[in-house]
């Protein structure tokens, strides 16, 4: 009996770098890439702050856990996860089931730098994006820390991090 590769899973918060590693990994490992918010957008026909606007956050969640559920299954892809997605354990289990996950980190200095003056990101939408993200970043610090896999992206290139998720996942590019 043949098994399906394990999939790679990055989880974290926004701004940690899980995109851009992701393609990263991907293209070393040789396995396609995923990214759930782009997914979910790619599959409603709109963007995540209109969906946010339109239909509200608790609704975005549902459709994530509905995309996990569909991606989730073990086929060796590379997937990128939305920062909000650790707020569901079912999705976390799910995800775990199927992948080796890993959890990105960053402080919220270098979050700020990074992705503090987008404003395609529904979260950040308010007057105060760093006072956003260090509240939003306790909230779910735990849910982070409970990742057994970690790695810290501040002041790393993609390609150091993607090293860093190669050596702690154990995943070996082909060849």
């Amino acid at each position: 009996m043949v098994t399906a590769p394990r999939n790679l899973v990055l989880l974290g918060f926004m701004g940690a770098g899980k995109t851009t590693v992701g393609e990263c990994l991907a293209r070393r490992l040789g396995r396609p890439f995923l990214d759930i918010d782009h997914w979910i957008e790619a599959k409603i026909g709109k963007p995540i702050p209109q969906i946010f606007q339109e239909r509200g956050e608790a609704a975005f969640r549902v459709l994530e856990s509905e995309a996990v559920a569909y991606l989730g299954a073990p086929t060796g892809k590379v997937l990128a996860c939305g920062g909000g997605i650790v707020k569901n354990s079912e999705n976390v289990q799910r995800l775990a089931e199927g992948g080796i996950l890993v959890c990105l980190s960053a402080t919220p200095e270098t979050v700020l730098a990074r992705v503090g003056h987008q404003r395609h990101r529904p979260l950040l939408a308010g007057d105060d994006p760093g006072g956003t993200i260090r509240r939003l970043m306790e909230e779910r610090a735990a849910l982070y820390r409970a990742i057994p896999l970690q790695v810290a992206t501040d002041g790393k290139s993609p390609e150091q991090v993607a090293a860093d998720v190669l050596a702690v996942s154990g995943l070996t590019p082909p060849g």
